[in-house]
């Protein structure tokens, strides 16, 4: 499990050139400091954790439970709250705050959000199906799955057959991302590569849990 985590909202994706002028495709990611509203042991809880909202929200959009809960902590109300599992919380409070200066450039991470919605989707598309052949005798079934069980025995298709079906817009975590730049100033952060979600998504950045692979011998 991680060690420390933040949360962003994803702005884009741009490119930056390195030292070598060589181009870096990166994820720029909006990191408002995020306020500890509750802090959650395993003694307590069963399992260790920190509560964290970011922004700010007007307390008469909040409902009472919601209101109640970030009176009792002292911390003011906030866009929503996003929960963060981390391996030791001991070190924090609630009421701290924690910025984008937690990750430092050159760190790997791991992130979270939730991948674009795309709507219906055949099983090519969905699953990487190779479809039917497009020549003899195949009549309108090029785009379609083929059989998807037997008849007689066991006569139903069974749970999590690969099907047709509503695509993206899942839970993804994305492994072993290189921080390219870590601005506390502007509170941005820069990511190597792509990060799941839309433009305005709610991203969990967490330090990498597995090294990435350096490469060796054959």
């Amino acid at each position: 499990m991680a060690s420390k985590a933040i949360v962003g909202e994803k702005v884009g994706m741009t490119q930056i050139w390195d030292e070598d002028n060589r181009v870096i495709p990166v994820t720029v990611l909006r990191v408002t400091p995020c306020r500890v509203v509750q802090v959650k042991t395993s003694d307590n809880d069963g399992y260790s954790a920190l509560q964290v909202t970011f922004g700010q929200k007007a307390p008469d959009k909040l409902n009472q439970p919601q209101a109640g809960h970030f009176a009792k902590a002292g911390v003011e109300p906030g866009k929503r709250l996003v929960e963060l599992r981390l391996d030791d919380v001991s070190d924090y409070q609630v009421g701290q705050e924690l910025g984008v200066e937690l990750l430092g450039s050159g760190e790997f991470v791991d992130v979270t959000s939730v991948s674009k919605g795309k709507g219906f989707a055949g099983v090519m598309k969905r699953h990487g199906f190779a479809g039917q052949r497009a020549s003899h005798g195949a009549h309108r079934v090029h785009r379609k799955p083929g059989s998807i069980g037997q008849c007689a025995t066991p006569a139903r298709v069974f749970r999590g057959k690969k099907m047709a079906g509503r695509m993206g817009g899942n839970k993804v975590t994305t492994q072993n991302l290189e921080v390219v730049r870590s601005d506390a100033e502007q509170g941005v952060l820069l990511i190597k590569g792509s990060v799941p979600g839309p433009r305005g998504a709610t991203v969990v950045v967490r330090n990498a849990v597995k090294k990435p692979s350096t490469g060796g011998e054959s």
